[in-house]
């Protein structure tokens, strides 16, 4: 029986990366990469990969420091002169970009996955990139990825091929629960929230689109959420 390819997968430790490696997994060895920017819940995420990649047992991981994206700002994920809103900002329709969009994210992270992979011979990054039912993120869209596609194939040896794959970008989040959970992903396993690293505080955008996509797929959300929050 042949080797399956290698693929990269870029794994936040939330749940879309989550699904993303298990989806990933099915057809390829696997190499994950983290990457901690100084966001606010920095080492819970960290965390989140390292218990994830323990549950797939992945050996091959890196882990990059952006801390750039401090110092940049802009963003409240990064800049502490901006509050995570908690008006459940995502869940409005047109309600636009978020402050918790962190400007042009996605592009160092596929970079610095395209990067290695080139190193260790992957024919593919994985993203979990979700495009309808997300925070409203512009480097969310599938346009990103195939102009990203494109870059790759402008700016590698001309013998590398390396395919940007994602594959929960049209679905919806109640879909991801669902599809985690038919492939035992370990969604218990997984950290979404923007602002606590304790409890989820279950009030900011991310954990709202969360506990709505568990609601909706009938399923118990398994992380905890603080006391005061509705489940």
């Amino acid at each position: 029986m042949a080797e399956k390819p290698k693929a990269v997968v870029l794994l936040s430790g939330g749940m879309d990366s989550c699904v993303t490696v298990a989806i990933a997994n099915q057809s390829h060895r696997l190499a994950l990469l983290h990457a901690s920017y100084g966001q606010l819940t920095e080492a819970r995420e960290r965390r989140a990969f390292d218990e994830i990649a323990d549950f797939f047992g992945v050996n091959e991981r890196l882990v990059i420091r952006m801390d750039s994206f401090r110092q940049i700002g802009g963003s409240a994920l990064t800049d502490n002169r901006i509050s995570v809103p908690e008006s459940g900002h995502a869940l409005a329709a047109g309600a636009g970009i978020p402050v918790t969009y962190v400007p042009f994210r996605n592009a160092h992270f596929l970079s610095a996955a395209v990067s290695w992979a080139e190193v260790i011979g992957a024919t593919a990054v994985f993203i979990g990139a979700v495009a309808e039912d997300s925070s409203g993120y512009p480097d969310c869209r599938p346009d990103y990825y195939r102009a990203f596609a494109q870059l790759v194939r402008e700016g590698t040896r001309p013998e590398t091929q390396i395919e940007i794959v994602t594959p929960v970008i049209a679905l919806r989040k109640s879909d991801i629960v669902r599809r985690g959970t038919a492939l035992g992903a370990p969604l218990g396993l997984t950290w979404s929230c923007y602002q606590s690293q304790e409890a989820a505080c279950g009030v900011c955008d991310s954990c709202r689109l969360r506990l709505r996509a568990f609601a909706e797929a009938g399923i118990t959300d398994p992380i905890a959420y603080r006391a005061q929050v509705a489940r």
